[in-house]
């Protein structure tokens, strides 16, 4: 079975020693005879089998630049949309607004890992005193997960920041469908007129946020919740409390 394209590539670099009885003029196999390729084959293959971990060892290296381009792609990414990401109205913010640390995590109230990461992330900011975190409503797990994505910044926009603050929590703490109905008890619950909070989940504000949140969503490819953002970096999917607390332990030592 042939090697993928990239392994075959890493193969004749890593093996282009192996080639050194053919002369430098050999190694253009467009230039070899057929018995000439043969050979240079044979001894490729001998090669990988007498040394298995040089192509381990190219692979690695390979990946290694692979995940630092992606790295240095998201970085520039981040950098272009920093507005966006770091100082549009009408997210939740979280910790201290004058952080040397600032997150920002994409979320969905219907996501079982953001349920997850909820306490840890609030344990996170508890413990560290010096991390803001700002939380993009990212609703992509059907359309309970937009009605409460809705709601949550219709809430925001009849009760306040404060309000807006507890219908968060008791959407990422309940385990329940979310219904049109669900959603009123809740806002019953803060004082608030559920019917005023459903009228105002069509509104201007909420539209233009979900719509900023769904393109910068495009722009970083985001197709799962949790994504944070830390640092020049995109952490893809939930992330236990030890390691976010040595994500920012690298962060704040590497910068």
């Amino acid at each position: 079975m042939a090697l993928p394209r990239f392994l075959t590539r890493l193969t004749t670099a890593a093996l282009l020693t192996a080639s050194t009885a053919f002369g430098a003029h050999a190694l253009d196999l467009s230039d070899m005879s057929s018995a000439e390729r043969a050979a240079f084959g044979a001894e490729v293959r001998a090669y990988l089998m007498e040394n298995p971990e040089v192509l381990m060892e190219a692979v690695d290296v390979y990946n290694q630049r692979q995940q630092a381009a992606q790295e240095a792609g998201e970085a520039g990414l981040i950098a272009a949309h920093a507005a966006d990401l770091f100082e549009a109205e009408g997210d939740l913010v979280y910790g201290n607004p004058d952080a040397d640390l600032v997150f920002v995590e994409f979320s969905d109230y219907r996501c079982g890992y953001c349920k997850k990461a909820y306490p840890d992330v609030k344990a996170l900011l508890e413990k560290d005193g010096n991390i803001k975190l700002i939380v993009k409503e990212y609703p992509i797990l059907g359309e309970e997960s937009v009605l409460a994505a809705r709601f949550a910044l219709a809430v925001r926009s009849v009760g306040g920041v404060e309000a807006y603050d507890a219908i968060h929590d008791a959407l990422m703490t309940t385990r329940g469908n979310v219904t049109e109905g669900s959603l009123k008890r809740m806002a019953k619950d803060l004082g608030l007129d559920g019917d005023a909070v459903m009228a105002a989940t069509d509104s201007d504000a909420v539209n233009e946020i979900l719509g900023r949140n769904q393109q910068l969503g495009q722009i970083f490819q985001i197709s799962g919740t949790p994504t944070f953002v830390m640092g020049e970096q995109l952490i893809r999917g939930y992330v236990p409390f030890d390691a976010m607390n040595e994500i920012v332990a690298d962060l704040r030592q590497n910068r």
